[in-house]
């Protein structure tokens, strides 16, 4: 890797990291430098402001993510109720960790800059809100499968699990840590078993 691309590299994954644990207002650019171990000057190489490094930084943090999820075990899951059941265990398991690495840097930057520096809550909230549309996709799967006469949509359910799940870092902060979180997650989904009998169970209800 280039010296110049792996310092650009190792200012993102600093303020990942910073900005996770102090918030974007409390972080000063030499915050994020002692973090990555470069100089500001190497900083101002490569961005003009704090803001324009939150902007790239939840970029990061999406492609991170993307990556993550894309090779998750309950992708290969081919019965679609067990796939997003397998989507929520999974957000309940990473939940393991220290809080700043275990809860999301784009509910954090959305929450706390969606006003007062709307470029980064909408660059962070759009990435949010991309990933509860993939989320609303498997529930649309479930649903043609297990409950298609439902009067509920596929992308409100996505989307409600994402608010559970942005919530649930919320009471973990609140908290300190994240026993609440992941009694959120395992409400989510039981509420989820409810909403999506089994197919079985279905097609019986439905004789």
């Amino acid at each position: 890797m280039p010296r110049q691309t792996e310092s650009r590299a190792r200012l993102l994954d600093a303020a990942l990291i910073v900005f996770r644990t102090r918030g974007y207002t409390a972080t000063r650019v030499e915050d994020v430098c002692a973090e990555a171990g470069v100089t500001k000057g190497s900083f101002f190489h490569h961005f003009k402001t704090k803001e324009e490094l939150a902007v790239a930084a939840a970029e990061r943090f999406s492609e991170h993510a993307d990556t993550l999820f894309a090779g998750a075990p309950y992708r290969a899951v081919a019965d679609p109720r067990e796939r997003l059941l397998g989507y929520v265990a999974l957000r309940r398991a990473l939940l393991d960790g220290p809080l700043p690495e275990v809860t999301c840097l784009l509910g954090t930057l959305v929450q706390e800059t969606y006003e007062i520096h709307p470029a980064i809550g909408r660059a962070a909230g759009e990435h949010i809100l991309a990933h509860a549309d993939e989320v609303g996709a498997m529930a649309a799967a479930a649903k043609a499968a297990c409950a298609p006469e439902a009067d509920w949509s596929a992308e409100g359910l996505g989307r409600h699990i994402q608010a559970v799940i942005q919530g649930a870092f919320i009471l973990a902060k609140a908290g300190g840590g994240t026993d609440a979180a992941r009694e959120c997650l395992d409400h989510l989904g039981r509420y989820l078993e409810l909403l999506l009998p089994p197919v079985e169970e279905g097609r019986q209800a439905a004789a």
